[in-house]
């Protein structure tokens, strides 16, 4: 070997070190969805049996406590959509939704300001190659496989057991999406919100009792919408929880929803993740330049 050779390998040029930095960038920067969608899943690890508890355990008390409970009070069918079905049956839909609408709700909060006030791991992602786009797109994926898992826990369970809450399981599995769909559209704007705080004063918590609750209640979950008065029928109209919960009941056992509402509950749900996924990309971008 020259000393020419030697002495560029011991001292190696400016552009030597670019591009050798750039080589090392391409992938983590081709993959930083997935390297910020993995940090975020293996996190949970620290929650891990709250997960499972969670996933298993809360369906089978709800459903217990309505199979056996509640639904035992009430012999009379619900008429969903001029159909008659049990209690249980119009139920089962609407808390898998809320099921996955919980769980957006505590991963897309909490763990989202602790990224960019108390641990700030945000800014260290954003050191390296990956983008702000990327980590947004990777929190908003890290959340969905927990929503995935939970709300197909739910739905198996609401299957297995000898409630008959799913008579059509060869579309009722499709719930799953639609629960998932619907905690979409409430967390993904409620990240963008979350990411948009500087201190921690309390928001969370108004929007656990102002928000999800009155939601809960009021978006036809243990009652059809239309049974409610016009002046407290809107809280349903707008929320996802109510058009998550129509269309597992399509699903399910096969309400009969109008194939046009069915398009606008899709369409509904699939414009709040959007509009709330732009505001949270430009959020998490102008928040991580600073």
């Amino acid at each position: 070997m020259s000393t020419s050779s030697t002495d560029a390998a011991a001292h190696p040029s400016l552009e030597a070190l670019r591009a050798e930095a750039m080589q090392w960038g391409r992938k983590p920067r081709r993959r930083g969805t997935w390297y910020v969608t993995e940090h975020m899943v293996r996190a949970m690890r620290a929650y891990g049996w709250t997960i499972i508890l969670g996933a298993v355990g809360q369906p089978i008390l709800y459903l217990l406590g309505l199979a056996v409970g509640l639904a035992a009070l009430i012999r009379v069918p619900i008429v969903d959509h001029g159909q008659e079905v049990s209690y249980l049956m119009f139920v089962a839909p609407a808390l898998l939704a809320t099921a996955t609408i919980s769980v957006a709700s505590e991963e897309l909060t909490y763990p989202v300001m602790a990224g960019f006030k108390w641990r700030r791991y945000f800014y260290g992602f954003n050191a390296s190659p990956l983008s702000s786009p990327q980590i947004a797109n990777g929190v908003v994926a890290g959340a969905t496989a927990r929503m995935v898992v939970a709300s197909a826990a739910y739905y198996l369970i609401v299957w297995l057991l000898p409630f008959g809450a799913v008579p059509h399981p060869a579309t009722g599995w499709l719930a799953v999406f639609a629960g998932v769909l619907a905690g979409l559209a409430f967390g993904i704007p409620l990240m963008a919100y979350a990411g948009s705080i500087e201190d921690d004063k309390g928001q969370f918590a108004l929007v656990q009792r102002f928000l999800f609750m009155p939601m809960f209640l009021f978006s036809g979950t243990f009652y059809p919408l239309d049974s409610l008065p016009l002046w407290l029928q809107w809280v349903g109209w707008i929320s996802p929880l109510w058009h998550g919960a129509e269309l597992g009941r399509v699903a399910t056992y096969g309400a009969a929803v109008d194939p046009v509402m069915v398009a606008v509950h899709l369409v509904y749900l699939l414009a709040l993740a959007v509009v709330g996924y732009l505001f949270a990309r430009r959020v998490f971008t102008e928040r991580l330049a600073k």
